[in-house]
C-alpha cells in the first residue's frame, strides 16, 4: 500500500497540489463512508436497543430517528477528518491546527445539539405521565439547556482562539454582575418556576383568570419564561411566568374539584307588587306541594300569634299575615331543594338584598353538581326560565326600565298638492 501511494505521488509529481488535492478527497470520501457506515449499520442496532426502552418504545420511536440519532451520527466523520487532517501531505501546521479546531468544536456542538433534543423528549415522555401537570419539568430542562450552551459556547471559543477552558471561565468571573443584569429576566422566572412547581399554583388544564395580562381561559404549556393561556375565544395570550408571582390572578381549579359552581343571580321584583295574601289565595297556594308544609305551619304560627288576648279583635294591620313575596321565598328554596342539579352540600340561600331604583333584588345563592360551562348555565337558565314563569301565580311582577303604558301614536294628515306634480316631483 506504501509502495502504491509512493507510485502515485511519483506520477503526479508535475502536477503540483494534485497528490494534495487526492488525498483531501479521499479523506472526505472516507468521513462520507463513516458517517452512512454509522447510520446504516452501527445505529440500526441502537434503534432496536431504544425501542425496549421508554426513550424508544412505539410511541417515541419517530421522535428517536429523527431528531437525536442522526445528530449524533455527524460526530463520526468530523472524527474522522480531524484525525485524518495530518496526514494530508504539504499542508501547512496553522491549517492543520485550524482544521482540528473546527472538528473538535463541531463535535461539542453537535454532541450539545443532540442533549438538547434528548431533553425535549424526555419532556414529552414525562407529559405523558398522569401527574405531570402537577410537577411540570419543562422549566427545569430549559434551565439545563441555556448552561449547557453557555457552557458549550464557552468549550468552542477556547477551541478555537487556542486557550485553555478553565482560563475563559475564571475570567468571566468578573463579568458576572454583567450577566446577571442580561439574565435577569431568566433568573426571576426560573425563581418563578421553581416556586409554582412547589407550591401548584397553577397547573396546566387549570382556568385562570388574569385581567391585567388579558388572560382568562386555559394554561396549555408552562415553559420557563411565559405561561401559554389559551382564552376562552381562543385566542393565546402568553403571561411572563414571574408575573404569577408578582400580579394577582384567579385559578378556577378549586371550583373544579370541589364539584359545585356558584350560582349568584337576583331576580328584580317590583315593589309595588308586594302585598299580603288573602284567606282564599292562600288555600290557593296550598295546591303547590312543595310549599303546602310551609304554609301550614305559617298559618299555625300565624294563628297562635293572632290569638293572643293583645292582639285578639285587633284591626287587621295588628295581625300578622302571609305576604306573597315571603310565600315566593319559601317556595323558590324548596324549589331548590328538590332540584336533582343543584349541589346540596354546599350553601344555598335565597335572600333580599338592599331595595333599588330597579326594584328588589331576590338573590338565588347555591351551587349547581355539574361545573362544565355549558351544562352550568343551561342548569341556571331553566332554574330562572321557571321561577320568572311562576311569578304570577304569588301576584309578584319583574320590574324592569321599559314601561307597559300603550304607545300613543299621532299622525299628521299631509292634503295632496293643489297642482299636478311635474316631472321630477312626487
Amino acid at each position: 500500500m506504501q509502495e502504491q501511494l509512493e507510485t502515485l505521488r511519483t506520477t503526479l509529481a508535475p502536477y503540483p497540489g494534485a497528490y494534495t488535492g487526492i488525498v483531501i478527497a479521499a479523506l472526505l470520501l472516507a468521513a462520507w463512508l463513516a458517517n452512512w457506515l454509522t447510520k446504516r449499520v452501527l445505529l440500526r442496532g441502537l434503534r432496536r436497543l431504544l425501542r425496549a426502552t421508554p426513550l424508544g418504545g412505539a410511541q417515541h420511536d419517530h421522535e428517536v430517528q429523527l431528531r437525536v440519532i442522526p445528530r449524533l451520527a455527524n460526530v463520526v466523520p468530523a472524527l474522522v477528518i480531524a484525525a485524518g487532517i495530518a496526514v494530508v501531505p504539504d499542508l501547512p501546521a496553522q491549517v492543520v491546527t485550524v482544521v482540528r479546531a473546527l472538528c473538535q468544536a463541531f463535535i461539542v456542538l453537535t454532541v450539545a445539539l443532540s442533549i438538547s433534543r434528548a431533553l425535549d423528549l424526555a419532556n414529552q415522555v414525562y407529559e405523558r405521565r398522569p401527574d405531570a401537570r402537577n410537577k411540570p419539568i419543562k422549566g427545569y430542562l430549559q434551565v439545563a439547556k441555556i448552561i449547557m450552551f453557555v457552557l458549550v459556547a464557552i468549550s468552542i471559543v477556547a477551541t478555537l482562539v487556542g486557550a485553555q477552558f478553565l482560563h475563559i471561565l475564571t475570567g468571566l468571573g468578573a463579568m458576572t454582575a454583567v450577566l446577571m443584569l442580561i439574565f435577569q429576566d431568566t433568573i426571576l422566572s426560573l425563581v418563578a418556576s421553581v416556586q409554582i412547581s412547589n407550591d401548584g399554583r397553577v397547573r396546566i388544564g387549570d382556568w385562570i383568570e388574569m385581567p391585567s395580562q388579558n388572560a382568562d381561559g386555559d394554561v396549555i404549556d408552562i415553559a420557563l419564561h411565559t405561561i401559554t393561556v389559551q382564552n376562552w375565544d381562543k385566542t393565546i395570550t402568553t403571561v411572563p411566568t414571574k408575573k404569577l408571582i408578582s400580579d394577582s390572578f384567579k385559578n378556577w381549579r378549586g371550583m373544579s374539584e370541589s364539584g359545585g359552581r356558584r350560582i349568584k343571580r337576583a331576580i328584580y321584583l317590583d315593589q309595588h307588587s308586594v302585598r299580603f295574601l288573602e284567606a282564599g289565595e292562600v288555600s290557593r297556594l296550598h295546591r303547590f306541594a312543595l310549599i303546602d308544609g310551609y304554609l301550614g305551619e305559617k298559618q299555625r304560627e300565624l294563628g297562635e300569634w293572632n290569638a293572643r288576648p293583645e292582639v285578639r279583635g285587633a284591626e287587621a294591620v295588628n295581625q300578622r299575615r302571609v305576604t306573597n313575596l315571603g310565600t315566593f321565598r319559601a317556595y323558590v328554596e324548596q324549589y331548590l331543594r328538590h332540584h336533582p342539579k343543584i349541589h346540596q352540600d354546599m350553601t344555598l340561600l335565597v335572600r333580599q338584598l338592599q331595595p333599588t331604583s330597579e326594584g328588589l333584588p331576590l338573590e338565588i345563592y347555591c351551587f349547581t353538581n355539574d361545573v362544565r360551562w355549558a351544562f352550568y348555565e343551561g342548569i341556571q337558565s331553566d332554574i330562572f326560565d321557571h321561577l320568572l314563569a311562576i311569578l304570577p301565580e304569588f301576584g309578584l311582577k319583574v320590574f324592569q326600565g321599559s314601561s307597559d303604558a300603550p304607545l300613543d301614536v299621532n299622525l299628521r294628515r299631509v292634503d295632496a298638492p293643489s297642482h299636478p306634480a311635474g316631472p321630477g316631483e312626487g
